[in-house]
């Protein structure tokens, strides 16, 4: 008779190898998932939705949250942030890396040019302008004509604007708009005249008749304005200030901005999708006027405007102490 033997310990040993041997591949491949993915987060409503969708693997997206979701750390990992330039005053440059984009940054127009020429000499290496709206004069007809172009910005102190405006919330985009104003008295009554400040949900205060008149980004209400028969904008002469959306790398992130997908939103077939949207990439004015086709008659001359008008338009960047020391004595004197 053979001898009895117990073969329990080589299973066990058998097991326990087979099963550590998985459990450290599985543990290395989901280190290599964690560590390999790049993640894209963005503000809310930053970026186009058919654009954000066309992010290429192994690419993804995660919105970020929260009343102030750059003012502290964002979450990791983070290798591409998209913001708009009001975010800038809250961010250091220290957490941010240079771009490295030379491709893109050739491709741009004067536009873009022009906001990294201005840009704080601390910026310039570290953002990416993708596209820019410009900021407009919504009004919600009833029965009278819209102003003309060449109105202007005291548009909005006019009496039928009284009680029934709504402004940006930001104290330092309506000093700019008092400034071109011909009324010295301006920011006070531009203050005084304002139902509310709140441009992120201006649309929903115009569409149900709480508001005549509101100050918003042309890509927040292109969608409307196409849509409504009592909607019109108007873009002054003037000039508007400029509302950009950027790129920006995190200083710990090893990962290169993904050029390709930014060109598809520079290029045909998605460059008039995202036109009509009145989201208008930095590209020289005879590529954008070649994919304008999308855009109706009525509304092209918000997206594509005459030269002067951007030549007019201004940037909202970061002011430095002495600028901000000024628009803070402005505001606070200009109390209703």
């Amino acid at each position: 008779m053979k001898p009895v033997t117990d073969p329990a310990p080589l299973l066990n040993r058998r097991r326990f190898l087979h099963f550590a041997a998985v459990t450290a591949a599985a543990g290395l491949s989901g280190c290599g998932r964690r560590g390999s993915v790049p993640t894209l987060r963005a503000t809310a409503d930053c970026l186009p939705s058919l654009w954000r969708r066309d992010l290429p693997a192994p690419w993804r997206f995660d919105a970020l949250s929260g009343k102030n979701p750059l003012e502290s750390s964002w979450p990791r990992p983070t290798d591409l942030l998209a913001l708009t330039d009001g975010w800038l005053s809250v961010i250091s440059p220290e957490r941010l890396q240079a771009v490295a984009a030379d491709a893109l940054l050739s491709r741009m127009g004067p536009s873009g040019q022009r906001f990294l020429s201005e840009a704080p000499l601390a910026w310039r290496t570290l953002l990416l302008p993708v596209a820019f709206s410009p900021w407009v004069i919504v009004i919600r007809r009833d029965g009278t004509n819209a102003p003309a172009p060449d109105a202007g910005w005291n548009v909005l102190l006019e009496p039928a604007a009284q009680g029934k405006l709504l402004l940006p919330s930001s104290p330092r985009l309506l000093i700019s708009l008092a400034e071109r104003m011909q009324d010295g008295d301006a920011l006070r009554r531009l203050r005084a005249a304002a139902l509310s400040f709140d441009d992120r949900f201006g649309m929903n205060w115009l569409l149900q008749g709480d508001v005549r008149v509101a100050v918003l980004p042309l890509q927040r209400c292109m969608a409307s304005l196409q849509r409504d028969p009592r909607l019109t904008a108007l873009l002054p002469e003037q000039g508007a200030p400029l509302h950009w959306t950027l790129l920006a790398r995190p200083s710990q992130t090893v990962e290169p901005i993904p050029q390709d997908w930014v060109l598809k939103a520079w290029n045909q077939p998605l460059l008039s999708r995202l036109l009509a949207q009145g989201w208008i990439p930095p590209l020289p004015r005879d590529e954008l006027v070649g994919a304008e086709d999308r855009i109706p008659l009525r509304l092209r001359p918000l997206v594509l405007p005459k030269q002067s008008v951007w030549a007019k338009s201004w940037m909202l960047l970061p002011p430095d102490a002495a600028e901000a020391q000024r628009l803070q004595q402005l505001w606070e004197a200009s109390a209703p």
